[in-house]
């Protein structure tokens, strides 16, 4: 047995001081619809809805073994890790100074505020993370502090991987393949090495937000590299570079285990999980379920793990995931339409709409001195194909219109 199982093994035992094993729970409706044994390793269900609480209890607790003396412990964050950091530093009772993104959701800063207590000390910087984290790690050189990465530390990584332990020990074996979700890569490094020692024969696939695929871009030029662009919806795992300590453990992962999901159809799957199971996963936590519809043909008939990572969903975001939920599935659009300035026009486009047609959105514009007005228009259906009934009419009576839900520039400043 090798150095890192043994320690993967004492952190999972050492686990049980805060909370006991999450939950792992076969699912019967995505195991009916993709023909599979799917199984939900249930990080949502820890304290802090997230596995992020493990990575900061390893850590914490090897630096305060090494230094007892040791009394404030600082990070940067605007989500689950801050969150974890707290948690963990009233437990061990020692300071937490934590530094968030001025835009962070007062829902955040309150759950976080909530599980420090008067062991926490929250700070407020900068508009960007960037900008947060640089005022942490200039904090910790001027005060002293110990500063507690995400996921770039061997001993979170360590803490990590005591999921993948809980995994084999509740299913009682292998399981065919283990589904995991990556950010900045500590929990997918801490699984990977420990799967790869107890269960070699089981094959892993990972899964990273298609606007922020740090570990593809990494794989491809063979070491970590910083993405120039991300899209932060999915913010529990929105990472620009990954960890430079998980991809020496990443680093030989096959290009075509590593799945991009779309930021749309992971609402999606988080509607789906919610509407049909219950059970509420934030972006990131939907991640290894939303990739299920990329794995079907490699899935069927075996027995799969996947780590729902978190459940920190703050339910104000909920019409922005039904929008984009929407626009995946084609049953919500936006048009640009040239409407004719002449009376009775406006009946006649509401006569060509089909009786399942919804109008959700319509702001016009008349102009004095043309003959035309613009407008802009959102129109829900219940099924994509009358979408195709509804441009077949327009044509019909000669009106002119653009679809714009999935020009990004449009659709963000108009929408």
């Amino acid at each position: 047995m090798s150095d890192f199982l043994k320690k993967a093994r004492v952190a999972e035992q050492q686990m049980r001081a805060l909370f006991p094993a999450t939950p792992l729970l076969r699912n019967d409706h995505l195991s009916a619809k993709y023909g599979a044994d799917i199984w939900l390793k249930r990080e949502d269900l820890s304290p802090v809805r997230s596995y992020k609480i493990r990575g900061a209890l390893n850590a914490m607790g090897k630096v305060l073994a090494a230094d007892p003396s040791r009394e404030v412990f600082v990070c940067a964050s605007a989500g689950n890790h801050a969150q974890g950091v707290a948690y963990v530093s009233r437990h061990f009772g020692v300071k937490g100074v934590i530094f968030m993104p001025v835009t962070t959701p007062q829902q955040k800063i309150d759950k976080t505020r909530i599980f420090g207590g008067d062991n926490v000390e929250i700070r407020m910087v900068g508009d960007y993370f960037d900008d947060t984290l640089a005022a942490a790690q200039e904090y910790c050189a001027a005060e002293g502090g110990h500063f507690l990465s995400p996921f770039d530390d061997l001993d979170v990584i360590e803490g990590q991987a005591s999921v993948a332990a809980e995994i084999t020990a509740q299913l009682g074996r292998d399981p065919d393949m283990v589904v995991l979700p990556v950010g900045g890569g500590g929990l997918s490094a801490g699984i990977t090495r420990y799967m790869g020692e107890v269960s070699p024969d089981t094959a892993l696939r990972y899964v990273e937000p298609a606007g922020g695929a740090s570990l593809r871009a990494a794989l491809r030029d063979k070491h970590p590299v910083k993405l120039n662009k991300i899209d932060s919806f999915v913010d529990g795992a929105a990472v620009a570079q990954i960890g430079g300590y998980p991809f020496e453990i990443l680093a030989h992962t096959d290009p075509d285990h590593v799945l991009a999901a779309p930021e749309d159809r992971i609402c999606t799957t988080i509607l789906d999980m919610l509407n049909v199971e219950g059970i509420v996963l934030e972006p990131a936590g939907a991640l290894s379920v939303d990739a299920l519809a990329d794995l079907r043909d490699d899935i069927r008939g075996k027995t799969v793990v996947c780590v729902t990572s978190g459940g920190n969903f703050d339910f104000e975001r909920l019409p922005e995931v039904k929008e984009r939920a929407q626009r995946f599935a084609g049953v919500k659009k936006y048009f640009l339409l040239r409407l004719p300035q002449r009376p009775g026009a406006l009946k006649e486009f509401l006569n060509v709409l089909g009786p399942d047609d919804d109008i959700t959105r319509f702001e016009y514009l008349k102009k004095s001195a043309r003959n035309f007005g613009s407008v802009l228009l959102g129109i829900e259906t219940s099924r994509p194909e009358n979408f195709e009934v509804l441009y077949t009419q327009l044509d019909e009576i000669g009106m002119t219109f653009q679809d714009i839900t999935d020009d990004e520039v449009l659709a963000e400043f108009l929408v």
